[in-house]
């Protein structure tokens, strides 16, 4: 089961996101500071962290330092402020997210399960099918030993769906995965990179293939390399 640390000197807020995570099948664990916080981690393994910036003691910056120090595991900030200089601030430190108080209990639920996602795919950094091989550490594409150069969102784009062949992604989960939920352009800038990629790994047979899926989405299907 995932287990998920939840950050937050607001005791209500701490129990409503325990109840909505719950309802999901997460387990969650409590903290109410920073100190504590870091003493959970010690004696326990967490597959994300929620962290509340504004707390007395150790804050949300120094908690995410520590992470980023000493853990691999990913972290959804919450704030109470909308600045921009805080959202940069949270990035450079290494958040993976941030919400803003008051926020969606579904907007928050909807980003922990996309980090996740994201978490699951980058354990390796490796996927291979048909000859192609990707390396998403060092942003390398090579097609039976020739490089192939890609833009980094068509990178992203080929390793999520080379990552899970067979599986059918919507576009708005793709856009969510890759382009991040700020995204405000259109879904069918998927469509477009599809196509440059059917373009790209285009052979006689073609490595793979980016299947439509009419009403979904799209599925790559192809023999995977061992």
């Amino acid at each position: 089961m995932i287990s998920i640390l939840v950050v937050d000197d607001d005791a209500h807020i701490r129990e409503l996101i325990e109840l909505y995570l719950s309802m999901e099948g997460y387990k969650v664990v409590q903290a109410a500071d920073g100190n504590e916080a870091s003493g959970l981690m010690e004696r326990h393994s967490f597959q994300l962290a929620i962290i509340d910036i504004m707390m007395p003691g150790k804050d949300g910056w120094e908690l995410c330092r520590e992470i980023r120090e000493r853990y691999d595991m990913p972290v959804l900030m919450v704030t109470a402020k909308g600045e921009s200089e805080d959202r940069v601030k949270g990035f450079q430190l290494g958040t993976d997210d941030y919400v803003v108080k008051p926020f969606d209990l579904r907007e928050l639920i909807l980003r922990v399960k996309v980090i996740l996602r994201r978490s699951k795919v980058n354990e390796t950094g490796l996927a291979s099918v048909g000859g192609v091989k990707l390396d998403i550490r060092t942003m390398e594409a090579v097609w039976n030993g020739v490089n192939v150069t890609l833009p980094l969102k068509e990178f992203q784009l080929l390793f999520k769906l080379v990552s899970s062949p067979g599986q059918v992604f919507s576009r708005e989960q793709l856009i969510s995965d890759i382009w991040g939920l700020e995204f405000d352009g259109s879904d069918r800038t998927i469509d477009t990179h599809v196509k440059k990629l059917r373009k790209k790994f285009a052979g006689d047979p073609p490595p793979f293939e980016i299947a439509s899926i009419r009403g979904l989405g799209y599925r790559l299907t192809g023999a995977a390399d061992d």
